[in-house]
């Protein structure tokens, strides 16, 4: 039996080129907006960090705006995509580090921006991972969350949860705006700006990604078929299978 660690690995690792021009994960209002709030707070001589950095599209958007951005990430395979990638768009100032989210390789205050995109939902410790970013990050410093949100409704979140996790073994969870409002609180930052955004998922690619087996891939469409009305219209649940998550923004700063 795999510990979640060994799942993320054996989940990842193979597909980290197809996260590399996966549409979705390279584009989208959520990348505008980082950039905005970034030039607007952290001064170009500061540094970055972006955890559970992935293919690095949060790494390569925010890069021309600090001194540094250092894109952590447990694969090695999705560092080596980074690398490879960062080269290709002569970005010099990334560099790549393996680790955790709950256990950061990094002395304390070390960055002026903590920030992750699309990984929160595979942490287990997400209240640890949380008080990381925050000894990590310096007293003047920001945190950037970027993830899907699941939805209040406990009928919708229940089918969302299902589908992300049949798609994907490593899924934890998504949390609501709520659940993320009471996490950022008691970790101590205090929330300055929270925005969502619809991302509409193409079925036959959201499967491809990650290469979901085919019987899994049937289970999804089952709970897709079978879901009641008010999930099927929250979803935006398409014919062809595909459909419609949220992706929530926070943006905070320590909590005085």
């Amino acid at each position: 039996m795999m510990t979640h660690r060994q799942s993320v690995h054996e989940q990842f690792d193979p597909q980290a080129k197809a996260y590399l021009t996966s549409a979705v994960h390279a584009q989208g209002n959520d990348l505008v907006r980082a950039q905005a709030l970034v030039k607007q707070a952290i001064p170009r001589t500061g540094v970055g960090l972006d955890i559970g950095c992935g293919a690095g599209h949060l790494s390569f958007a925010l890069s021309p705006l600090v001194s540094r951005i250092v894109a952590l990430d447990p694969s090695e395979s999705m560092l080596a995509t980074v690398r490879e990638a960062a080269g290709q768009k002569e970005l010099a100032n990334i560099e790549t580090k393996q680790g955790n989210a709950e256990e950061l390789p990094f002395p304390d205050a070390s960055f002026c921006l903590v920030a992750t995109r699309y990984s929160a939902h595979h942490w287990v410790g997400l209240d640890r991972a949380l008080a990381e970013m925050r000894r990590v990050l310096r007293p003047d410093g920001y945190i950037l969350v970027i993830d899907v949100e699941t939805f209040s409704d406990p009928l919708v979140d229940s089918h969302l949860q299902a589908l992300e996790l049949l798609h994907d073994r490593s899924h934890v969870r998504d949390r609501s705006e709520a659940e993320w409002r009471r996490h950022f609180q008691e970790a101590g930052f205090a929330l300055l700006e929270h925005s969502r955004w619809p991302v509409r998922l193409e079925f036959a690619s959201w499967v491809a990604t990650i290469r979901t087996p085919p019987s899994k891939v049937a289970m999804i469409r089952e709970i897709q078929i079978e879901a009641p009305r008010e999930v099927r219209e929250a979803l935006a649940i398409e014919e062809d299978g595909s459909f419609t998550i949220q992706t929530g923004l926070l943006w905070g700063c320590l909590d005085s």
